[in-house]
């Protein structure tokens, strides 16, 4: 779904940081960097990344997401990289031997929302590619957040996680009011124009012999305009569709040059 519009300024709004684990691969990186920027998420920070920083991938697979990569901090370790939050929820999609309250993503997200809207800070921790999350590295977050996923098959990817965590964030933020546009729905037309399609349309159908049961007509015109008026058109669209039938109106009058004149006929 493609929508970046650099004509309009990122705004750094306070919001949940996103704290990597001991990230392997770079292509990651960047694809929750550019995961955070679609939710308006900006503080990344990493523990240990195994091919350090900066990396040439991430940056590929960040798509602009710039803004988020230029704030990007590195920590030796996750108590060092959590020191400054208040609040810190440990992903996971496997149960642990610890004594956690588990959230879902939307109830994790009011939570963060109410937490950082009175001033505070707080984070999402996500674990390794491989194998996640250590039991030692969730004992230091105040929670468990995990995700409604089909138990059989409940990996996701780290840039997956950090997405529906993003949006959950947003949803539940002040941010989330409001869609960045409406709809592109035109007004529906003043009835009065709807009425001179239902003209037009059965005086064609007069004239091109469309009524062959006279008796029958009232009936058929009812169930046109019925179907007519439930199609809800704009002004633009009755102005189309009268363009069509005065089209197939002309048609219908002019002379057809692919029918077979009539036998002794040598015009």
């Amino acid at each position: 779904m493609a929508g970046t519009d650099s004509s309009i300024e990122i705004v750094l709004a306070p919001g949940p940081a996103v704290i990597l684990c001991e990230p392997q691969l770079g292509v990651n990186i960047g694809t929750t960097a550019r995961a955070m920027a679609n939710f308006g998420l900006w503080d990344l920070r990493l523990v240990r990344p195994r091919d350090g920083w900066p990396n040439e991938e991430a940056i590929n697979a960040a798509s602009r997401a710039d803004h988020v990569l230029e704030r990007v901090r590195v920590f030796e370790t996750l108590e060092a990289a959590i020191g400054d939050l208040t609040l810190v929820y440990a992903t996971t999609a496997r149960s642990r031997d610890l004594q956690k309250t588990v959230f879902g993503p939307d109830e994790a997200a009011t939570r963060l929302a109410a937490h950082i809207g009175a001033g505070h800070g707080a984070g999402l921790l996500f674990g390794r590619e491989r194998w996640g999350l250590l039991n030692e590295e969730v004992a230091l977050a105040d929670a468990i957040v995990t995700l409604p996923v089909e138990p059989a098959f409940a990996s996701l990817n780290i840039a997956q996680a950090v997405l529906l965590m993003a949006y959950e964030w947003r949803r539940h933020s002040a941010a989330g009011s409001a869609l960045p546009f409406g709809d592109t729905m035109a007004d529906t037309a003043p009835r009065e124009e709807l009425v001179g399609l239902f003209g037009h349309l059965e005086d064609t159908l007069d004239r091109s012999g469309f009524f062959t049961a006279p008796d029958k007509r009232p009936t058929v015109v009812n169930n046109l305009r019925t179907m007519l008026a439930r199609g809800q058109f704009t002004s633009q669209e009755i102005r189309t569709l009268r363009g069509v039938i005065s089209s197939i109106d002309r048609k219908h009058e002019r002379p057809n040059p692919n029918r077979q004149k009539p036998q002794g006929d040598k015009t």
